[in-house]
C-alpha cells in the first residue's frame, strides 16, 4: 500500500522551503502559506491534498499497463530519481534530455535497437571481426548510447505521462510533452509557473531530502497500481478458466442412461396386450 501523507514528514523533509521572495512567480500564490526571512513557505496541506490527486492519477495509469516517463537532470535528483524509477519498473532520463525524445520518438527507438544490434554482435563473434579501431568506436558509441537511453530501453512506446523534478530545468521535456498532450506531473517550485504542468505538486525540488520523500509516496502508489494490474490479471485469467470449464460442460450433452428390462417383465407384458 502507498504510504499515508503525513503533513509532518512533509516538513521534517523540509518540502516546505520555498525560493527566495523576490525569485517567485506570482502564480504559485495559492500554494504560499506565508513569507518567513525573505523565503516564501510552501502550504504544506495544499501540497498533500495535490499528492493525493497525483498518487490517484499514476495510480490508474499504472494499473493500465503504460508507462510514465521520470525525468529529473539536476545533480541532487538523479541518483533519486534512477534508483526510484527502477523500484517500480518505470522508464527514466537523469542525463541530458535527448532532444526529440518525444516528438522524434522513432528515431529515438532506432538508436535503442542499435544497442541491441551492437549486442548481437558480441554474442555471435561477428564483433571480433572488426579492426581493432572500428571495435573501440563501437565500444564507445554503445556506452555512449546506454548511458543516454539505457534507461529507456524497454519503452516500446510513447509513455502515458511525464513526473518531472523542477520545471524550469526540464522544460525541454514539458514542450514536448505539450505537443502531444502527455499529461505531466511535477514537483513545483515557487519560482516556477504551475500553469506549464497537469498535476502540481507544490515542494521545494532543490532539497535531496524534500525530493526523496515526495517521490516515494508517488512511486508508491505507482506500485499499487502495478500490483492491482496483476491482482486483476489473475481474477481474469481465473475467470476464463471458470468459465472455460462452463462453456465444456454445456456443450457435452448428457448421455441418458437406458435401464435394461428384464426379458421376463417383456413377456408378460406382451401377453397382457395380446389378452387385450
Amino acid at each position: 500500500m502507498a504510504n499515508k501523507i503525513d503533513v509532518k514528514e512533509l516538513l521534517e523533509a523540509g518540502v516546505h522551503f520555498g525560493h527566495m521572495t523576490r525569485k517567485w512567480d506570482p502564480n504559485m500564490a495559492p500554494y504560499i502559506y506565508m513569507e518567513r526571512n525573505g523565503i516564501h513557505i510552501i502550504n504544506l496541506y495544499k501540497t498533500a491534498a495535490k499528492i493525493e490527486e497525483a498518487n490517484e492519477a499514476m495510480k490508474k495509469i499504472a494499473a493500465s499497463g503504460r508507462k510514465i516517463l521520470f525525468v529529473a537532470t539536476k545533480k541532487q535528483a538523479k541518483d533519486i530519481v534512477a534508483e526510484k524509477a527502477l523500484a517500480c519498473n518505470m522508464p527514466y532520463i537523469t542525463e541530458r534530455w535527448p532532444g526529440g525524445m518525444l516528438t522524434n520518438f522513432v528515431t529515438i527507438r532506432k538508436a535503442v535497437k542499435k544497442m541491441a544490434t551492437i549486442d548481437r554482435m558480441k554474442k555471435d563473434g561477428t564483433f571480433m571481426t572488426l579492426s581493432k579501431k572500428e571495435r573501440l568506436q563501437v565500444d564507445r558509441l554503445r556506452a555512449k548510447l546506454d548511458k543516454n537511453l539505457g534507461s529507456i530501453a524497454d519503452m516500446s512506446r510513447l509513455p502515458a505521462a511525464l513526473f518531472v523534478v523542477d520545471i524550469k530545468a526540464e522544460h525541454i521535456a514539458i514542450k514536448e510533452a505539450q505537443k502531444l498532450n502527455i499529461p505531466v506531473f511535477a514537483m513545483v517550485d515557487t519560482n516556477s509557473d504551475p500553469r506549464e504542468v497537469d498535476y502540481v505538486i507544490p515542494a521545494n525540488d532543490d532539497a535531496s531530502k524534500s525530493i526523496d520523500k515526495i517521490l516515494t509516496l508517488v512511486t508508491d502508489a505507482v506500485k499499487d497500481g502495478l500490483a492491482n494490474r496483476t491482482s486483476d490479471k489473475e481474477s481474469d485469467d481465473a475467470t476464463e478458466v471458470e468459465a472455460a470449464e462452463v462453456v465444456e460442460a454445456v456443450a457435452t450433452p448428457e448421455v441418458a442412461v437406458v435401464e435394461e428390462t428384464p426379458a421376463a417383465e417383456v413377456e408378460a407384458t406382451e401377453e397382457t396386450k395380446s389378452e387385450e
